[in-house]
């Protein structure tokens, strides 16, 4: 629970399906299963006062709940396709705590196993940002700055800045590295969105300090990551 009162969960979607890493959310990574790394990092959150798996499958289900996560329901399989987008998965779980426990959360952190080396310190100052602000979506990102090019067609374009200028007077772009997703719960259920584009905070992030893994060539580079 914050300062203010408010209450927060964290809610970790894993599926057992994925095309590019077969079992990608079961698999070790320095000694415990990729999909216990988030759920470790949200209990060692104090403002944290909920940590829940939505997940498909069973043995994901059964790592997460010996890691402390509460396993509350199993995701139906429509719900756990490539194709179906994170907002209604999320909206799935809080429907569930609504009918079934009548437990409303006033911020919803969204963890993925695929950012394993995210860091407790990250966490609690996006929390920070909610207790000083009135902010209602914190994302992490990582700051870039230079000449961008799109292919569209075959063909390059200039995408930012259009005229070309000195490195100096580049005005740096914000990427989303796929780590921190803390929304109010209105964001994501009156809003119907992901996130407030309208009224957000930036974590920012080192480059290189989150791992994504998406593909194989991310799993090896995070086998072969020095743990702090």
């Amino acid at each position: 629970m914050l300062k203010t009162g408010e209450k927060v969960i964290a809610i970790i979607i894993a599926r057992g399906g994925s095309k590019s890493i077969p079992r990608k959310n079961v698999l070790p990574l320095h000694g415990k299963s990729l999909v216990a790394w988030p759920v470790d990092l949200a209990k060692s959150v104090d403002r944290i006062d909920r940590v829940i798996i939505s997940t498909d499958d069973d043995e994901i289900m059964e790592i997460a709940k010996k890691h402390g996560a509460e396993a509350l329901f199993k995701r139906p399989p429509e719900l756990a396709t490539d194709e179906v987008a994170t907002l209604p998965v999320l909206q799935h779980c809080l429907k569930h705590l609504s009918e079934k426990e009548n437990h409303k959360p006033d911020i919803v952190l969204l963890l993925y196993p695929t950012a394993p080396f995210l860091k407790k310190e990250r966490i609690n100052e996006s929390l920070d940002l909610f207790e000083n602000t009135k902010c209602n979506t914190v994302i992490s990102v990582v700051k870039d700055s230079g000449q961008f090019w799109s292919k569209h067609d075959g063909k390059y374009s200039v995408l930012y800045p259009k005229e070309r200028v000195n490195r100096q007077q580049f005005e740096p772009l914000y990427r989303e590295d796929g780590a921190i997703y803390f929304n109010r719960y209105n964001v994501l259920m009156d809003m119907n969105k992901v996130i407030d584009e309208d009224n957000i905070e930036f974590l920012i992030m080192e480059e290189g300090e989150n791992i994504d893994i998406d593909e194989p060539e991310d799993f090896k580079e995070a086998q072969y990551k020095k743990i702090k």
